[in-house]
């Protein structure tokens, strides 16, 4: 029997999702989170063998907590899955060490079958996300990426130092280049150009 845990803000998809698993023979859901920390919490508590995250929550995104759990569980077996799949999230979900990658348009008994496969050891990345990444021509480095994504989260150049680590004349340079590489003038309009290439 796999015992799943199952992360999403939206209640009532939750719970229909994991009253359909539950009709799976070899599929049980041992627990329920409607936001990150709570996901990271009942991953502690439970030990599912699966672990099913919403991308999208509050608290923390489905990535970071992936990351959170993958700390304390190193190699849970983590799917991931999203309305909106943008090749930048899947550089980031597989860099994090998440095993599947799918949208909620997935067919119930479709995801039953790639639980089982991910429980064995397998990845299995949606055929549609993967040709986007790879048609991607994203010019941004990591780092940079990185920049933007927190400055679209709000943060001062003196935050995105002591969370990425870096002294604030680097994170400068790296939102310096992102704006070269944009064709931008501000590092706002830089973030929001990249959301709109579906490069964050």
């Amino acid at each position: 029997m796999i015992r799943v845990l199952i992360a999403d803000d939206e209640n009532l998809l939750r719970v229909a999702l994991a009253s359909l698993l539950d009709l799976e023979e070899n599929i049980t859901v041992v627990a329920q989170a409607d936001n990150g920390p709570d996901a990271v919490a009942r991953a502690r508590e439970h030990s599912p063998d699966v672990v099913l995250l919403d991308l999208e929550m509050p608290g923390m995104d489905g990535i970071e907590t992936a990351a959170a759990i993958l700390e304390h569980r190193p190699g849970q077996p983590i799917i991931l899955l999203t309305r909106h799949a943008r090749p930048g999230v899947l550089k980031r979900a597989l860099a994090v060490g998440i095993r599947g990658f799918l949208g909620k348009t997935v067919d119930p008994e479709r995801l039953a079958l790639i639980i089982a496969d991910v429980h064995a050891g397998q990845r299995y990345i949606d055929s549609e996300i993967s040709t986007a990444a790879m048609m991607d021509d994203c010019p941004l480095s990591e780092r940079e990426l990185d920049v933007l994504r927190l400055t679209a989260e709000g943060y001062s150049v003196r935050e995105m130092s002591a969370s990425l680590h870096l002294a604030s004349g680097t994170v400068r340079n790296y939102l310096s280049a992102a704006l070269q590489k944009t064709g931008t003038s501000s590092r706002h309009e830089a973030a929001r150009r990249a959301r709109e290439r579906n490069w964050l």
